[in-house]
């Protein structure tokens, strides 16, 4: 490519090539206890242990494929972050449609322990596949680009397919569950065994759907270097330092990452994001049907709402955070997050309002969500060959405590049989506040530290005495930029990036 500016069908090209992830993410985080505890009969705790083992299993294959990723050269030309995209597409093709199916051979009279067994290596070889698609197509952002104003409009084209892939599924699964009610007039509003084919039909329709944006990925997407263009090295002017930014002047491994402070800083950013965003996304159909007590139609229209008013917040992200920077505009989506929670907390009885609470609660996780990713890509700055090791490991860190999240909340559950109790009409209504709100205000803190101490990556003196080096302290630094500054200030900045040992 001859600069770091993108075509349009370059942009969409790469956006569509993590459409079949978020399809099947979809599905996995809003439909998998569901379907294990309501349409397949699972108890709580095996529900749970389904989702906990698919969480252990992608934060502990993510960073590994991210450090993997980083140090094979891929297959022949085709470049390495494309080679295990590729690798973790034809995983979750052969793996997914196991999961939402009932195991082959069983009936009702087949122990649950059986069924466990049966669904746990599906599990681990989609969410293998899901890492290595994720990890690959995240560390393509600052490959394909340099100009941070460029990676936010990259990850917001990201995230609006993200976007279009929820609004895809559960569109898909309220027709299904129409056309069930319409063909069957004896079906009931609450979910059983009788959904099973609709969530089976689900599953195939969106791998079928994913395969074809993946397919246009691999074909319009180049992976190569992204160059600067003229327009970002005539704009820094005197600012340009003395020491050359073609190369960063020390290439960080991933053991030199975990020195760094503000590793840790967007780690705890991000992963509070990823509870918010997961944790909600999962438990909000358990929420509309057993505490708001509302028909089974409403676990997709609900998402529906939630995933348009995301896809509508998404283009306002780029101009937004060009006027008053990353932090603030993360700051932004995390109050809607927080309304929505206050909302929740003082409602007991939503009936139609359900619908603007979830305006709030899609247009605050998208913001957050995208905000949070720019940051990591701010991170990772020009060390791309590391890239995909800081992508890991923050991916593992919100994998493993949403795991957790989980596993904590099926086991406090009141309820340890199929049917819900009179107290887990409450329980669900406690739940969504404690992961909005709570994990919200930690959230908050995370981002007031990172106001404090803005993102950048330190010099290690001692090393450097060692070494020798004449650098004085400013080019020890590494701030990365547009976090808090204006738009100007951001363009003559946003390649500016040094990296010092």
């Amino acid at each position: 490519m001859p600069d770091s500016v993108l075509s349009l069908p370059q942009r969409l090209s790469y956006a569509v090539g993590h459409f079949l992830n978020d399809l099947c993410a979809s599905m996995w985080f809003t439909y998998l206890l569901v379907f294990y505890h309501s349409v397949l009969g699972f108890k709580n705790s095996f529900a749970g242990v389904l989702l906990l083992v698919g969480q252990i299993a992608d934060g502990v294959c993510t960073p590994l494929i991210g450090y993997e990723s980083d140090r094979t050269p891929g297959c022949g030309s085709y470049g390495k972050r494309k080679t295990w995209h590729l690798v973790g597409t034809v995983s979750v093709l052969l793996s997914f449609p196991f999961i939402f199916n009932q195991c082959i051979g069983c009936d009702q009279s087949t122990p649950q322990w059986a069924g466990l067994v049966y669904f746990i290596p599906f599990i681990i070889i989609f969410q293998f596949g899901w890492a290595a698609t994720q990890i690959s197509h995240l560390s393509l952002i600052p490959e394909l680009v340099s100009s941070e104003h460029d990676k936010v409009e990259l990850t917001a084209y990201r995230y609006a397919f993200t976007v279009v892939a929820n609004i895809t599924v559960y569109a898909v699964a309220f027709i299904l569950l129409h056309f069930q009610s319409g063909e069957d007039p004896s079906a009931v509003d609450d979910l059983g065994p009788e959904d099973i084919p609709v969530f089976r039909n689900l599953s195939l329709i969106v791998l079928a759907i994913g395969a074809v944006f993946s397919l246009a990925f691999h074909l319009g997407t180049r992976e190569t270097k992204a160059k600067r263009s003229e327009d970002e090295e005539d704009g820094e002017g005197e600012r340009q330092p003395l020491l050359t930014r073609n190369a960063p002047f020390f290439q960080l491994q991933w053991q030199h990452w975990l020195r760094e402070p503000s590793f840790y800083q967007v780690a705890l950013l991000y992963m509070c994001t990823r509870l918010i965003v997961n944790l909600s996304q999962t438990y909000i159909s358990m929420y509309l049907i057993n505490s708001l007590l509302l028909p089974k139609k409403y676990i997709a229209t609900i998402p529906l709402v939630m995933y348009v008013s995301g896809f509508v917040s998404s283009f306002i992200m780029k101009p937004l955070s060009k006027r008053i920077g990353k932090c603030m505009t993360y700051f932004v989506g995390l109050v809607l997050i927080l309304v929505f929670s206050y909302w929740v907390l003082l409602a007991t009885d939503m009936s139609d309002a359900v619908y603007g609470a979830a305006v709030l609660l899609g247009a605050g996780s998208a913001t957050i969500l995208v905000m949070s990713l720019s940051m990591t890509a701010d991170l990772i700055a020009d060390q791309t060959q590391s890239g995909a090791f800081v992508y890991g490991a923050m991916s593992f860190t919100d994998k493993v405590a949403n795991g957790l999240g989980v596993i904590i909340i099926q086991g406090l559950h009141p309820c340890h049989t199929q049917a819900c109790c009179p107290a887990c009409v409450w329980y669900y209504h406690e739940v969504m506040v404690i992961v909005t709100g709570g994990v919200g205000v930690v959230a908050a803190l995370s981002l007031c530290s990172i106001l404090i101490w803005p993102i950048k990556i330190m010099r290690l003196s001692a090393e450097q005495q060692v070494n020798g080096s004449d650098f004085d302290q400013a080019d020890g630094l590494s701030v990365m930029p547009g976090l808090m500054s204006s738009d100007g200030e951001d363009s003559d900045t946003s390649s500016s990036t040094e990296v010092i040992n």
